[in-house]
């Protein structure tokens, strides 16, 4: 492409960086419109990494020095805007929970749709299956670790969830986000293998959940294993279909790069995932937290830790369905 046609096409993009920059250069005062503000956060990003990626075309193509300069120039200013710290790091997280991780949420819908139903689709598909075939259960899980669950939720424990040997709270609390925080990273790891290993460890764990689930709720132990798992549930299985979402926005960069080399649009969407990928870990510690000193206790009426676990769930609808809908 010569250099009239490229400066032509993205003059524009170039004319509204370098105003945003003098904006943020003026200071708050300036920003005198949360339309600023809000367009500038979340564009700002996207438009650095395209001038800096049109400064390596240019240098690349051998543009004129005077090219060369302006969009070394608007690079470094925004680097210098994106990076530098403006914000204490706990009002950083605060603005993150309430505004950027539910935006984040509905703004990939489609992509939490495909993985909510690839989740809970094999979960609701399996328990009715085992309840048919209550044998099914072992093409699954082998007949000790079936043995093993069903002490796990034994009346006659102090303690729920838990090998009989492993009593203190604090050391599973490590042991839960240890194992969350595994499930959650394979499923979004996946999503390099053109989104099938997000797809596999999404069903995988539907179609696990949901056998141990049925065959529990066979076996008679209802009341401790569903007392146990309402509590922490809606974190831990809404965080497992977040991952896979984001593993599946992976594999679309894959399978669909458009005009951008395959790694470069991996890469894209790696960056679009991240909000999804933080908010979903957070959501694993507090599932591991609520797992750890609320589901595995025994102490409180089986109809108070069901409520519990049903506000957790409205308080999480509500939650993706209306924070951070006042800011643009």
């Amino acid at each position: 492409m010569k250099q009239e046609a490229f400066e032509a096409r993205y003059a524009d993009a170039w004319a509204e960086l370098e105003q945003w920059i003098v904006l943020l250069s003026a200071g708050r005062r300036k920003l005198t419109s949360s339309v600023d503000r809000g367009k500038i956060g979340r564009e700002m990003p996207a438009r650095y990494r395209q001038v800096c990626h049109h400064l390596s075309l240019a240098r690349a193509r051998r543009y004129s020095i005077g090219l060369q300069q302006r969009l070394n120039r608007l690079a470094l200013d925004g680097h210098q805007h994106l990076y530098r710290a403006r914000t204490p790091v706990f009002s950083a997280i605060l603005r993150f929970i309430i505004i950027g991780f539910p935006q984040a949420f509905r703004r990939q819908w489609r992509y939490m749709l495909a993985a909510t139903l690839l989740f809970y689709l094999p979960i609701a598909g399996m328990a009715l299956a085992v309840q048919i075939e209550p044998e099914l259960i072992y093409s699954l899980v082998d007949p000790g670790q079936v043995a093993q669950m069903e002490d796990m939720y034994d009346p006659a424990n102090r303690v729920l969830g838990r090998e009989r040997e492993s009593e203190k709270d604090v050391v599973m609390f490590g042991f839960y986000i240890m194992n969350n925080i595994g499930v959650g990273f394979r499923t979004f790891a996946g999503g390099l293998l053109f989104g099938i290993g997000s797809i596999f460890f999404l069903c995988f764990n539907g179609l696990y959940f949901g056998a141990i689930a049925s065959h529990l709720t066979s076996a008679g132990y209802t009341e401790t294993f569903w007392s146990f798992v309402s509590g922490h549930s809606a974190f831990e299985l809404t965080a497992i279909a977040i991952f896979g979402a984001a593993g599946l926005m992976l594999g679309m960069g894959a399978l669909a790069p458009g005009r951008k080399v395959r790694w470069q649009s991996i890469r894209d969407r790696a960056l679009d995932s991240m909000p999804l990928v933080y908010g979903g870990t957070g959501m694993l510690v507090a599932a591991a937290f609520v797992e750890a000193f609320w589901s595995s206790t025994t102490w409180p009426p089986v109809g108070l830790k069901y409520m519990v676990g049903a506000v957790l769930w409205i308080l999480t609808g509500l939650y993706f369905g209306l924070m951070g809908r006042s800011e643009p």
